[in-house]
């Protein structure tokens, strides 16, 4: 992969309340890791574990500390999908390509989480490089490398009722996705990135990243609630999870009385409101 990306590593969902957060994920099928606090900042997150990737939901435990912008993204937006990582196994290298090719990008930074388990307080230290908006436009996103991924997935935490195994990809309303190729085509190469008309697709390892107007997305996608007129600010209006049993899908979700709607391919689709203000998309493994 182009200057070490691997891929998507997690996306991330702003949330209100993030006990309410996790009761409603619990309820969706998904298992949910102990509680995290960032140490120095004043968020806090559950996560959804896979094998190679995950999911965290994202929350403010202590307003008067550095929450990340996330306060403003509430304040905006609502709950909902409000960025993602990349994933690179040595995030020094990764920045020191970025720049080499004359891509701007942060000095990776350290973070750590106090994750609290039943034995006792983990601490998960990652480090971070941050993407400049013309780096990567049209999506708030940083590169994580995991420091210590042993603390992270245990596998009672990979087994989800729901049948889900993996992040395929998201989907992004943007009004003019074409102005992006250019970008995306220094971050990742010409053959990572695919246009279809007005549909830009940018691969990013077994990922992808999929940017399309509000019309486009209308004709692909008529089930997900759109912003009225252009879309204005860029937005990740759903997130595409690979089931290992479509099936077993639909009976949890039958079952916990979850709103879904089945689509051609089978494609499953439940609906912001259900999740957080994250429409899910479930597609075969």
């Amino acid at each position: 992969m182009a200057h070490g990306i691997l891929g998507i590593d997690h996306t991330l969902v702003g949330v209100a309340d993030l006990d309410q957060a996790a009761m409603a994920w619990t309820k969706l099928g998904f298992t949910l890791s102990p509680r995290g606090r960032h140490i120095g900042w004043g968020t806090a997150n559950y996560c959804v574990m896979f094998e190679r990737d995950y999911i965290e939901l994202l929350g403010i435990l202590d307003p008067t500390q550095f929450v990340n912008g996330l306060d403003g993204f509430l304040a905006k937006r609502g709950e909902g999908l409000m960025g993602f990582a990349y994933a690179s196994a040595d995030n020094a290298a990764t920045r020191e390509s970025l720049v080499a090719a004359g891509l701007a990008a942060s000095e990776p930074k350290d973070l750590a989480r106090q994750l609290e388990l039943p034995e006792g307080t983990a601490l998960p230290r990652f480090k971070l490089v941050f993407l400049a908006p013309e780096t990567a436009p049209g999506v708030a996103s940083f590169v994580t490398e995991h420091l210590t991924p042993e603390l992270l997935r245990r596998p009672e935490w990979l087994v989800h009722a729901n049948g889900a195994v993996g992040l395929k990809g998201l989907t992004i309303a943007i009004d003019d996705p074409v102005a992006l190729v250019p970008a995306y085509e220094r971050l990742f190469g010409p053959q990572a990135v695919n246009r279809t008309d007005d549909i830009v697709t940018v691969h990013a390892g077994r990922h992808t990243i999929l940017f399309a107007n509000r019309w486009d997305l209308e004709a692909l996608h008529p089930e997900l609630e759109l912003p009225e007129g252009e879309v204005g600010e860029p937005r990740i209006v759903m997130m595409t999870l690979a089931s290992s049993d479509l099936e077993r899908t639909i009976d949890h979700l039958t079952f916990g009385q979850i709103e879904f709607e089945q689509r051609r391919g089978h494609a499953i689709l439940v609906p912001g409101f259900m999740a957080t203000g994250a429409a899910l998309e479930f597609v075969a493994a």
